[in-house]
């Protein structure tokens, strides 16, 4: 299946010699497809004409330009990448929600107007979710150590990605987001500037900061700030794959607290699904890494949160290989590395299994070759069904967390955000291809927010409680 990378080249082409299939049957020569061919200006012996093509891999725009030039009368002008066009000067502005065209505006928001509002909040500091941008702002904090699955790029490289985060934020839930990437991977001088910043901030998004500093980083913040912390890699996934387990139970006819599951990945993502799962009542389940089965007693001293995991799952201590842990499994979730499994490690797992494979962009194993062996399958990815996608967590859960200015998230408004994300798909459309809503369904941000805002009330960390949530 095509990766989504889509160029467009400008071509003058001669109109005597140039043919529309010449295009197409070249396109197709090199595994691609042809997206557009739009007219941009008549000359007197030549069109200009810009061709948009969807191309397997980057190496393959090489192959066609090639192939172009090897055509009579077609003359290359310029090559430009959408996905960089689309990113030219970033993603995100900032838009003033007032307009200043008098001088009484001007008094109002500004000097002297303004010093009001300034005394008020001195007064009393809770004003600040009324009276400023901090009721509907989202502070996305990376330091660049864990960017996608790209590794440690630094804050620079992951500006693109948290600018993305931000549209996504306003986008689905009206929530607004800015990025704040830190020029420093020190977790005491995180933790510091965080908490510097946080007085403009209604949450804490921590995104792509790399495990095991990730889970001290958020504990400390969520102990010192009176605001939500999230670390979206760890309990934005783990909301996911908890939804899409709860309806794959209900398509296997299995109790989701029966269910015997290997994790295959204890890093922040596998850690936090796993505590999700136990809280939500699954008691057998099994952590795998690259030293093999986290089993109590075996010490790990340079990864402490992998005894800690050992602490909490593995009852009947079960050790081996992965395939060995995978023998009469009922679920496999892969939260590690591309083409980790065999299909003879599925062949033993038990009937009307569930495997989510959410290595990305290779998954542990193809689609394809687990769909023989397993009922369900999911992965991380946009080109198979099912996709395990934290957008469909993120935007709604913060949306609930700001409708009713938490304090803190809780297991219990995670578990909600779960619950409610699996409501969307009506019992009538459940099926094994359809587990997990899709990420441009509208009601999931609306419904995750609802869900999360009552459970913040029942929880006791909600300052405020807006009538539809009572």
């Amino acid at each position: 299946m095509h990766s989504g990378l889509q160029y467009i080249l400008r071509l003058g082409l001669n109109r005597d010699t140039v043919s529309f299939s010449q295009l197409v049957k070249l396109v197709d020569q090199i595994g691609g497809d042809i997206v557009a061919l739009d007219l941009v200006r008549t000359e007197e012996e030549t069109t200009v004409r810009d061709l948009t093509v969807e191309l397997p891999t980057e190496a393959r725009l090489a192959d066609l330009q090639t192939g172009l030039t090897q055509l009579s009368g077609v003359f290359i002008q310029n090559v430009s990448d959408r996905t960089f066009l689309m990113h030219l000067g970033g993603k995100i502005e900032i838009a003033s929600k007032v307009q200043v065209k008098t001088r009484t505006d001007l008094a109002q928001i500004y000097t002297p107007g303004v010093a009001r509002v300034v005394d008020a909040i001195a007064k009393d500091p809770s004003k600040a979710f009324q009276l400023t941008m901090k009721r509907n702002m989202i502070a996305i904090v990376t330091d660049g150590s864990a960017i996608l699955g790209l590794g440690n790029l630094g804050a620079k490289a992951a500006l693109p990605v948290m600018e993305g985060k931000a549209v996504l934020f306003k986008a689905l839930a009206d929530v607004d987001a800015f990025p704040i990437c830190l020029e420093t991977q020190n977790s005491d001088e995180i933790v510091e500037t965080v908490q510097r910043l946080a007085p403009g901030f209604g949450g804490i998004n921590l995104e792509d900061i790399a495990a095991p500093r990730c889970f001290d980083i958020e504990r400390r913040l969520s102990q010192s700030l009176d605001i939500p912390v999230f670390h979206d890699d760890q309990h934005g996934t783990a909301v996911v794959i908890l939804a899409g387990l709860i309806n794959a139970a209900r398509v296997v006819n299995k109790p989701l607290e029966d269910l015997r599951v290997v994790v295959a990945g204890v890093g922040a993502a596998g850690t936090a699904a796993t505590e999700l799962l136990l809280h939500r009542g699954i008691q057998d389940i099994v952590g795998y890494d690259r030293e093999g089965p986290l089993v109590r007693g075996r010490r790990h001293p340079e990864r402490p949160s992998w005894d800690e995991y050992a602490e909490k799952t593995n009852p009947h201590n079960r050790d081996g290989s992965l395939r060995d842990l995978l023998q009469g499994a009922d679920c496999f979730i892969g939260v590690s590395s591309g083409n980790l499994l065999h299909p003879e490690d599925l062949a033993g797992m038990a009937p009307d299994a569930i495997a989510f494979l959410m290595a990305n962009p290779i998954p542990e194993i193809a689609p394809e070759e687990a769909e023989h062996y397993v009922r369900v399958v999911a992965t991380g990815r946009s080109d198979y069904p099912n996709q395990i996608n934290n957008v469909l967590c993120f935007p709604g859960l913060f949306r609930g967390v700001l409708n009713v200015r938490a304090r803190t998230i809780t297991m219990g408004m995670k578990v909600a955000a779960a619950e409610a994300l699996a409501s969307v798909v009506k019992p009538q459309e459940l099926g094994p291809e359809y587990i997990i809503p899709g990420v441009f369904n509208r009601q999931v941000a609306e419904t995750v927010a609802a869900e999360v805002a009552r459970a913040a009330e029942l929880d006791g960390v909600a300052r405020r409680v807006p009538p539809s949530v009572l």
